[in-house]
């Protein structure tokens, strides 16, 4: 149940969405057929002890419905009111995600990613606009709308969606609380017309850890998130408590020490034609403690030649990834 209510939405989200949010992907039994709820409350409670003030429940995985409704419920019942559960609304229609809407809303989480659907192929960006209108008018949750050149918006306008568009959900949908501004990556411009437009408004959000860093010390950003930042244990969320300190040469010290991990974590081609390869998001996370473990078929695959390189660019990064023996990761912390 969430701590607000609509109309209170933007002001709780102004005063709560203030840190850095992860992303946790579910993990299955190793008959994969059953979640493992032990492994899921191990990657919960790492979170919180690595600072994040939020995660994402991560339904682009190849898991049911119900499943991901059990999902949400264990992170939520795990994180007890310590951190800010995020639905992920992205399912296979507007149907499918009216329903998982409910479900997160009865499951404890308190805010929703809005994304959209693989094939919803809008002709015009009324169509983009009744789509979201539709979700957020159906939930008293707080919304993050959401740019990502993932949904094939680019035909429409570069920016993915608009600051007009923008400028008609903002002010039609109260329950909007912020905007996650990663539209027409790999530039920035986006990010720079959403702040300017609307962070008086409502949260704007820059996902990106190679963007926050530098562009937080320029213009203010309260909030980084959602993303897989997992990848570098606690520090993103140690760099965001530093910039809000004022202590920006100690964070941009910091931000460079963990280049070569980032450098090892974009050089492996994470997502290809919108698909991200969340095998390869867990593993980063296992060389971090967080569970690794089974995911269920289909899934993209992580091979050896890209899990010795992840985990020498922690190791040049002075990041201390775990000495467990790469196997160890497709079993899993917590086997059941």
């Amino acid at each position: 149940m969430a701590r607000y209510k609509r109309s209170e939405a933007r002001e709780w989200g102004r005063e709560m969405l203030n840190g850095v949010a992860n992303v946790t992907i579910p993990t299955m039994k190793s008959d994969f057929e059953t979640l493992n709820e032990k492994a899921i409350r191990h990657d919960v409670e790492l979170s919180i002890g690595h600072g994040f003030i939020g995660s994402l429940a991560c339904s682009e995985v190849a898991i049911t419905l119900d499943q991901y409704g059990q999902f949400l419920s264990v992170m939520a019942d795990q994180a007890a009111g310590r951190s800010i559960i995020v639905h992920h609304a992205v399912f296979n229609s507007l149907e499918q995600n009216l329903r998982a809407l409910k479900m997160a809303e009865e499951g404890g989480a308190e805010l929703v990613l809005l994304s959209y659907p693989p094939y919803f192929y809008p002709k015009d960006y009324e169509e983009v606009y009744e789509y979201t209108r539709t979700m957020c008018d159906a939930t008293d949750l707080a919304v993050m709308l959401f740019q990502l050149p993932a949904w094939g918006f680019q035909r429409l306008h570069p920016s993915d969606i608009p600051v007009s568009l923008l400028r008609r959900l903002v002010d039609d949908c109260p329950n909007v609380a912020g905007i996650k501004a990663e539209g027409g990556t790999p530039h920035f411009m986006s990010m720079i017309e959403v702040h300017r437009h609307f962070h008086k408004e409502v949260v704007v959000s820059c996902p990106l850890d190679f963007e926050y860093v530098p562009l937080a010390q320029v213009m203010p950003i309260q909030f980084s998130g959602t993303n897989y930042t997992s990848l570098y244990g606690p520090t993103i969320p140690n760099i965001h408590k530093l910039i809000a300190a004022g202590e920006y040469d100690e964070a941009t010290r910091i931000w460079y020490e963990i280049e070569p991990a980032r450098k090892a974590f974009l050089a492996q081609g994470v997502a290809a034609h919108g698909l991200i390869n969340r095998m390869m998001w867990k593993y980063e996370g296992w060389l971090q403690g967080y569970n690794g473990g089974p995911m269920p078929h289909p899934t993209m695959r992580v091979h050896s030649h890209s899990m010795k390189a992840l985990r020498q660019g922690m190791i040049a990064s002075n990041l201390n990834p775990t000495q467990d023996p790469d196997e160890a990761f497709f079993i899993g912390r917590n086997p059941e």
